[in-house]
Order: structure tokens, then sequence, then C-alpha cells
């Protein structure tokens, strides 16, 4: 159904790179949710208040959260579509990550609000009534919160939102929270336990959770998180595909929102091809990632030298002194610069992030050990570090 509502609804809905068609993708992820949590709300609220049952009460009042942070999400959907301009020039997409910010402290905070209440119902129980309206509107709850649940999951994937991501979590959630406030009704109807308070609480410490989750998953775009093992792979195959690249290194992407990424590379040629033709080739492949991947790269030319055996030679026992530092070390930029006294070695050292030994003292241990292998080498050393840690 979902499917059809996208095809109906969602003009050129196949070109999610537009930021238009994302808008309009976000759109019906909330108008859906918008019109579903009010009746919903609505429905849980009223019965709630009819019958005594701060668990329903409870429930109906996350779903009008659901609702409000649909209206978030809709604003934040309309506002990241804006094009770039002068105060913001890599553009606007991560305010979606912003709406997602607030949707999680909503959470949280009506998550607290219904500890309260659930606990003044235990402390001061008051029986509730039962009603077969009760169990209708808990189960119609759970069908409208699975179909959410299902048509949010479809919407996200199609875009990569984790915002909407979210807000499907969030349907499940409340799918489960619903699905215990039924339990609880069936059982005190049964046994006559009076679980409202007791469930009241535990659907507000599930809400909590659920809002802390989101909250720790929309952090992490806006803090700044590595690339996907899949994006990378795919960037540095493509890099690799084009006849005159040897290698590349320094490699960085930044994120400014969702499929909005810019990213630089030094990328390592021949010395011995024409400068020209080598920069000409750096060009079409800038215009290739901006138009097969959307991607805004920037590159370096380095020019290498492969052919000449000492330099190789050496290279080879530095890289040995490297991988005695352990597992993600590489070099790169290597060249010998020689005089009548001393030789200069310069070159670069690709740390990863999670080494914990700082700069200058990886270059004493590095500088060290190649002056073991002839006293008048003079290492160059500069240590960057890799971002790509890959998830």
């Amino acid at each position: 159904m979902i499917n059809i509502l996208i095809k109906k609804l969602i003009r050129n809905h196949e070109d999610i790179k537009n930021p238009t068609v994302r808008e309009s993708y976000g759109k019906l992820s909330s108008i859906l949710g918008i019109i579903c949590n009010v009746l919903l709300c609505s429905s849980k609220i009223l019965v709630g208040v009819i019958f005594n049952s701060v668990a329903i009460t409870a429930d109906g009042i996350n779903n009008l959260s659901d609702a409000g942070s649909s209206i978030i999400t809709l604003i934040g959907f309309k506002l990241a579509s804006k094009p770039a301009d002068r105060e913001h020039p890599f553009g606007h997409a991560r305010i979606e990550y912003l709406a997602g910010l607030i949707v999680s402290f909503i959470i949280l905070l009506l998550g607290v609000e219904l500890i309260k209440t659930s606990f003044a119902k235990i402390i001061s129980p008051v029986p509730s009534e039962y009603s077969i309206i009760m169990v209708l509107v808990l189960v119609f709850s759970i069908l409208v919160k699975l179909f959410l649940c299902y048509a949010n999951t479809v919407l996200s994937e199609k875009i990569s939102s984790t915002t909407i991501k979210a807000t499907a979590k969030d349907s499940l959630n409340d799918v489960i929270s619903s699905t215990a406030v039924l339990a609880s009704i069936i059982v005190t109807r049964l046994s006559g336990l009076e679980l409202d308070g007791y469930i009241g609480m535990l659907v507000a410490v599930f809400i909590i959770f659920s809002g802390w989750g989101i909250l720790k998953e929309i952090l992490n775009p806006l803090l700044g998180e590595p690339p996907s093992k899949d994006l990378l792979d795919s960037i540095v195959n493509k890099l690799m595909s084009y006849d005159g690249v040897l290698n590349i290194h320094d490699l960085v992407i930044h994120n400014y929102g969702a499929d909005k990424y810019f990213a630089t590379v030094h990328v390592e040629v021949s010395y011995k091809e024409d400068i020209l033709e080598s920069h000409d080739m750096i060009d079409n492949i800038e215009r290739d990632f901006l138009s097969d991947m959307g991607i805004n790269l920037v590159i370096h030319l380095d020019p290498v030298v492969t052919d000449d055996e000492e330099t190789n030679a050496i290279k080879e026992k530095v890289i040995l002194i490297l991988k005695k530092l352990g597992d993600g070390f590489s070099i790169h930029d290597f060249r010998l610069i020689k005089g009548s006294t001393h030789t200069n070695i310069v070159f670069d050292v690709a740390a990863p992030l999670e080494c914990k030994t700082a700069a200058k003292e990886l270059i004493y241990q590095i500088s060290k050990e190649i002056k073991k292998l002839d006293s008048t080498y003079y290492p160059i050393i500069v240590i960057d570090y890799n971002y790509n840690s890959t998830k």
C-alpha cells in the first residue's frame, strides 16, 4: 500500500537526490503520522479518562507526542530542502537531523511526565473500569502502528533518512507498549490484580529508552561519523578504476545532510605523465563523481616515482618498521632527497584514529628505527590520521 501511495503522491519519486522529491517523502511520512496519531491519541485519552485508566491515557499521550513529532518532522524536511545561501553555503540539509533531535527530546520529556503520573497511581491506586471498547481501541492502535512502522521503514530506506527511520522505530515501540497495556487489562480482568499504574510506569520507561535510542542515533551524524563501508568502498573502487591512477590517500568525506557529501582526496599518478593530461583526468573524475554519485570531490594531484630501485627498497624497509607499531598504519608521498652528507627520507604516515600514541612520539619511534638502517638517513615525517574507520 505504501508503494502505491509513493507512486500516486510523489512526482518523480525515483529521483531521490532531488531535494524537492526528498521533501515529498518527508511530507508523506509526516502526514501519515499526524493523521494516524491524532486519531489514536483522541480515542485513547477519551477512553482512558472515561474508564479511569492511566496506562491507556499514557499510551494516548505517547501518540500525542508522535503527532507533534510528525509536525516537527514535516517542518524539518521543508526547511532542509532550502537551497544554499550566503549564510549556509553547504545547504540546509542538516536541519533534518535537528528535527529528529527535537523529536527525541519531546519523547524523553513525555516519558518523565508519565513516570510521575504512573507513580501517583501506584501510591494511590484507583480501580479501573473494564470495557470491551478499551480492548478494541488498543487492538486498532496496534494495527495502525504496525502499518506506520512498515510505511516509515520503506520511506526511510528509499531516501536513507535517519529521521524517518527513528519514526519507524518509535512506531514499533508503540506497538510493544500498547500490547503491554492490552495484556494488563486482560490480566486485571481475569485475576482482579490492579496493574494499571505499574503498566503505565513500564510504558513510560519504555518511552524514555526509545527517546534515548533515537537521540543517540541522531547525534552521530550531527557530531560527525565515519562513512559507511559501502560508500567508502564505492568511492575507492571508482577512483581506482581510472587509467593513470596508481593509488589514493588522505580521503576525507564530509556529510552535510543525507546524501549530501563533500570529499577531498590525494590521487597518485606517475611522474612521467604529462601534467596537462593528468590534470584533464582529474577534472573528468571530479565531474563524474558529481554526476554519478552526487559527491562534490576535490582532488590533489601527487606525482610519484615508481621506477627507482633505491627508493622502493627503502620504502619497503620503512613499511616493515610501521608494521611493528600495529595494524592500520600506512605511508604515502614517499621520496628521497639525496645530499652529499645525508639523505632526507620524506613521507607521511597515516595513523588510525584509535592510536593513543602522540604524533611527536610516533615520529621519534619511527625516526629512531630508520636511523638504525643508516645513520646518514634523515627522516622528515608528517603524521596524519585515517578518518575513514568505517562502521
